[in-house]
């Protein structure tokens, strides 16, 4: 029964993952993927930053350490000198002093020793330690650098797919229903070319009609008439008959009629 339930639960968690994933802004995941790099950067580099303070420190307490590994190092010497001179001097109790001053001193510099060969172990781990997390700041450094500069490339591409899906979504507003009332643009094209066609088929049969053909008659016998009127005035005046006025007046009067002028 547990499995099962975890079974299930894995598989809400994996859907409303995949439901969040497609309706969100990559834009805004995008900032939030860098944010997210550049937070984890700073907690390495505060890390790296601790790993090599105790480097640091570690380097100030074995420097310490030699300092007074030196000092009693020749407090050592000094009290084997001075316990020597005075049993060569033949001072027995000054000898006695000196020696048991000199054991003591001894026991302090064994101590001190080991302190110091164990801060020298210490300080060669914790150089490693600096050394890698030094290496690994620079490293996470470049990696961000190179995500900073995607991001950057992504965003461009972002905007370049926006804008290629709005073309898109332009282009198929042009080629389907906006709505239920509203007709498509290649119905409209196809409406205007169809009354255009209808008005040049129209104006073409008016061409060749007999109306038209009477209205041609018509418009000749009034030429002819004005032509006619024309020469009987020029005859009243007693002028004669210009090539201008007779080229007109074959061009008033119709094939096949005689102008009464001529």
């Amino acid at each position: 029964m547990l499995k099962l339930a975890r079974r299930w639960w894995n598989y809400l968690t994996a859907k409303l993952t995949g439901t969040f994933n497609a309706k969100a802004d990559p834009k805004v995941q995008l900032e939030q993927a860098i944010l997210e790099a550049q937070e984890q950067h700073s907690r390495l580099k505060e890390q790296a930053a601790n790993v090599i303070a105790i480097q640091k420190q570690t380097e100030l307490q074995l420097n310490r350490k030699l300092d007074d590994l030196d000092k009693v190092t020749a407090q050592a010497r000094q009290a084997v000198i001075m316990a020597d001179d005075a049993a060569k001097r033949g001072d027995a109790a000054k000898a006695v002093d000196y020696t048991r001053a000199a054991e003591a001193i001894a026991t302090k510099l064994i101590s001190l020793e080991s302190e110091v060969s164990d801060l020298k172990a210490r300080s060669l781990q914790s150089a490693q330690a600096s050394d890698q997390a030094k290496a690994a700041v620079a490293q996470n450094a470049s990696a961000l650098q190179k995500k900073l500069a995607e991001k950057n490339q992504l965003m461009g591409q972002l905007e370049q797919v926006k804008m290629q899906e709005q073309m898109n979504k332009a282009m198929d507003s042009l080629n389907e229903s906006v709505g239920a009332d509203v007709p498509t643009f290649i119905e409209i094209r196809d409406k205007i070319e169809a009354r255009h066609a209808k008005a040049t088929g129209t104006a073409e049969l008016a061409g060749e009609s007999v109306e038209a053909h009477m209205l041609e008659i018509e418009q000749a016998v009034h030429n002819s008439e004005a032509s006619t009127r024309l020469a009987e005035i020029r005859a009243q005046l007693g002028l004669q008959s210009t090539p201008a006025a007779d080229s007109i007046a074959r061009t008033a009067t119709p094939q096949g009629e005689v102008n009464p002028g001529t």
